[in-house]
């Protein structure tokens, strides 16, 4: 086993290198994708809220595997666009993920109480000001536990540049094993590759999903709990 890592540790963090970039590139696209379908579902133009529709349906309803194929075999035919692997494999992910994470952003909206929505339009207030100030902070931290399920199930869904012949870290094991290593241990330590980004991304938006409930005064602060803790003791 330990034989099997020594031999092959460059390759494997070759691999990690390329899930990282897909998970980070990737999870940033659909981010900004998700926020700007989910925002232009809840606007008053009934023109926006069905081209957003549109595009989450066909991105939630097509194959993500099929719409890679697509962008890697199809577009640099049709355009004439370069072929980048890489470029267009994060782009799907962005794209396919991004379509989903609108569904979140939309319910996040839409779960902010009405009467915020009723107060900030008694104030006159634009449309901007009111996300901006009033209706997104509310939204943020009800959005933000999907937003990191999503996020887990991006960093899985880097696996499918195995189709592509990118050589992430699932691609470099299935490589491995072929060339004769050990299979329990090279899948053995995929696994653990892949739980271990998938639980740092994780960890990293369940802290500012704590830090936004904080400023929404919905779970205490160190500070409240301390004084909490001195008053019980006295």
């Amino acid at each position: 086993m330990i034989s099997t890592v020594q031999a092959n540790w460059q390759q494997l963090l070759g691999g990690l290198k390329i899930t990282v970039e897909l998970s980070v590139f990737g999870g940033a696209l659909a981010f900004v994708i998700a926020v700007v379908l989910g925002l232009a579902a809840m606007t008053r133009f009934a023109v926006l809220r069905m081209i957003s529709r549109i595009i989450v349906e066909f991105f939630r309803g097509t194959s993500l595997v099929v719409q890679l194929f697509f962008l890697v075999f199809v577009t640099p035919v049709v355009f004439g666009w370069g072929s980048h692997p890489l470029v267009f494999a994060f782009v799907a992910l962005g794209l396919n993920y991004g379509a989903y994470g609108s569904e979140v952003v939309r319910g996040a909206l839409t779960a902010v109480p009405k009467e915020q929505w009723e107060c900030t339009t008694a104030l006159s207030m634009p449309w901007v000001t009111k996300i901006r100030r009033i209706i997104w902070p509310q939204a943020w931290a009800l959005m933000l536990p999907g937003l990191n399920s999503l996020m887990v199930m991006l960093v899985k869904g880097t696996a499918i540049a195995l189709f592509i012949g990118l050589l992430d870290l699932t691609s470099v094991s299935d490589n491995l094993q072929k060339q004769g290593a050990e299979r329990f241990t090279v899948y053995g330590i995929s696994f653990v590759l892949y739980y271990l980004l998938a639980m740092a991304f994780s960890a990293f938006l369940r802290r500012i999903e704590v830090r936004a409930q904080r400023r929404l005064g919905l779970k205490p602060t160190k500070t409240d709990t301390n004084r909490a803790t001195a008053g019980a003791l006295a």
